[in-house]
């Protein structure tokens, strides 16, 4: 269903993407799908697949396109291999990606402009909050995103609702910061759906980790197409 495309981010720096794309004559409602730490690999380009069957114009961008070939997928159990790449990612930098990705939809005659939202996991959850804080979304979804609580500044730019999932047994995400950003949600007067699944561990909506669970997946993602549905809708 999906194909590798280029973004350009700035004169230096061109970023591959994953797209898929509905059936359909559109135009379309568009998706952004923000990686986890360890690429965009077969999880993140199922995830954008999904997306795409569900009526979406999805892009997940290779964020760590200044350090890594294009196509560049670690192994889940093998962080350090991912480490190098990640240590660069400023949020400067992700920004610069972010309106890169945005550009590239919002330009496509396939996309209705005002129906643009993003999802992301773990790393991507993070990045996910930060393009609420820049773009002008429709919708903006965050999984497990770790190191949120240090961008909680940026609440009160936050554009679009925002739905937040995390793992009640998550060693990886502390409850304080789950309630740092919270108190950053509530203090800027934002909406957002707060989703911690007692039952779910760091990254329980991947079917490739050791920390799948199936019935929070599968739960997580009813609400989460629920969310885009009510948001992403032609008025």
């Amino acid at each position: 269903m999906g194909k590798i495309i280029t973004i350009k981010v700035d004169d230096a720096n061109d970023m591959a993407a994953y797209m898929a794309m509905p059936q359909g004559k559109g135009p379309f409602p568009a998706i952004i799908v923000f990686q986890e730490a360890f690429g965009v690999n077969n999880h993140i380009k199922n995830v954008t697949d999904r997306l795409a069957a569900e009526g979406y114009i999805a892009i997940a961008p290779e964020l760590f396109h200044r350090t890594a070939p294009v196509g560049f997928q670690a192994d889940y159990s093998n962080f350090q291999e991912v480490q190098q790449h990640y240590a660069v990612l400023t949020n400067s930098l992700l920004e610069d990606d972010i309106i890169g990705a945005y550009n590239y939809v919002v330009r496509s005659e396939h996309v209705i402009k005002d129906k643009i939202a993003c999802i992301g996991f773990c790393l991507g959850g993070k990045v996910s909050f930060l393009a609420n804080s820049i773009l002008p979304l429709s919708a903006a979804i965050s999984f497990y995103g770790g190191g949120t609580h240090l961008l909680v500044d940026r609440a009160l730019n936050l554009q679009a609702d925002h739905l937040f999932f995390w793992g009640g047994k998550d060693h990886h995400i502390k409850p304080e910061h789950i309630q740092t950003i919270l108190d950053a949600m509530n203090h800027a007067g934002k909406n957002y759906i707060n989703s911690v699944i007692s039952y779910a561990e760091h990254g329980f909506f991947c079917n490739e980790r050791p920390a799948y669970h199936p019935l929070a997946a599968q739960e997580a993602w009813g609400m989460v197409l629920a969310f885009l549905k009510n948001r992403l809708t032609i008025d």
